[in-house]
């Protein structure tokens, strides 16, 4: 996410002044380009954040948790992309075009991203709430390896190399022989393969992926009580997160209305016609900032129930665009 960020505010903007890097003692010294500046890395301390504004943080929960905290007592105003404030009921959830009220109350002077996931649904989910009031969610995901950081896409990368050219995925277990113990992130091998499942267990089976795409789109939503069915599922793409959205409204919807909703909602491009062969892939999408959406369709057997297809590059609105847009709706309160 940290190479994609600084691509972004390279590409979106400018509306700031100086941009700090942050990084670990390790990487302190390195220099990297930021809007066409080269810009040296600063070592992570309390110091570092006197007189920054808005710090955006791209580091794991338990560096979230120490630094968060000071970076908001010295002054700043963080949008943290870690899962440690997500459901922290100070912290708000925000994502700018569904809830962007919501990053103006902060008692704590945090302000989180939502997870990958999420993200790559949620903007459309929130247009069509709008418009018909959500009231069941059953969701099943298609995870790009990216999504587990970088080992994430060199353990792909490495199975691929192994399988290439080969009659492999023929027998059982053939492809787990090739692949040996190089899984990675991953239970198992991702090449040639779906793996059911992502993140870490959690109570009833259920996996901590699946948790983060129900509670947090509850909060984003502002429904707590919301039905949600969540199947997480790791693919062998690269990067750009899929999935398959059955949600049924209070209203009885028609395809037509929710096309008209997606088409022109802000962050959402209706790619739909499966009779010339278009909609979403991640081959497709990967690279672009809106939420593809595609397969639109009213359920066979319910009039309240649309079934969507849905694409998100997981690492630009998935999370270094997101919270983009937050810290600008911060910063414009500033001006």
């Amino acid at each position: 996410m940290g190479t994609v960020m600084l691509r972004i505010l390279s590409q979106r903007a400018d509306i700031w002044g100086e941009i700090r890097l942050v990084a670990s003692p390790r990487s302190a010294g390195r220099k990297l380009a930021v809007r066409g500046e080269e810009v040296e890395v600063l070592a992570l301390s309390e110091e570092a954040f006197d007189g920054v504004d808005i710090a955006l943080f791209d580091v794991p929960d338990e560096i979230a948790e120490r630094w968060a905290p000071v970076a908001a007592a010295r002054g700043a105003v963080v949008v943290d992309n870690s899962g440690a404030f997500r459901m922290d009921p100070d912290v708000p959830l925000v994502v700018p075009e569904v809830n962007p009220h919501a990053v103006h109350s902060r008692p704590r002077g945090i302000v989180a991203n939502p997870n990958c996931t999420t993200l790559s649904m949620i903007v459309a989910l929130g247009a069509l709430h709008a418009a018909y009031g959500l009231r069941e969610l059953v969701v099943s995901s298609y995870q790009a390896v990216s999504g587990a950081g970088r080992a994430g896409v060199e353990t792909l990368r490495q199975q691929m190399s192994l399988v290439a050219g080969t009659d492999l995925g023929t027998n059982p277990g053939d492809v787990r022989r090739a692949v040996g113990e190089n899984t990675g992130p991953f239970p198992e091998p991702v090449a040639l393969n779906v793996v059911p499942w992502a993140g870490s267990l959690r109570e009833d089976g259920w996996s901590s992926e699946e948790m983060k795409v129900r509670d947090e789109s509850r909060k984003i939503l502002g429904l707590p009580k919301l039905p949600v069915a969540v199947t997480c599922v790791r693919v062998p793409v690269v990067t750009t997160h899929s999935l398959t959205v059955h949600a049924r409204f209070q209203d009885e919807v028609t395809v037509d209305g929710a096309r008209e909703i997606i088409a022109t909602a802000p962050g959402v491009v209706l790619f739909d016609n499966p009779e010339a062969g278009e909609f979403p892939t991640p081959a497709d999408v990967v690279g672009t900032d809106p939420t593809w959406v595609g397969r639109v369709r009213r359920a066979l057997d319910d009039p309240t129930a649309l079934e969507l297809f849905v694409c998100g590059d997981n690492l630009r609105k998935g999370a270094a665009l997101n919270a983009t847009q937050i810290a600008e709706l911060i910063a414009a309160e500033r001006r």
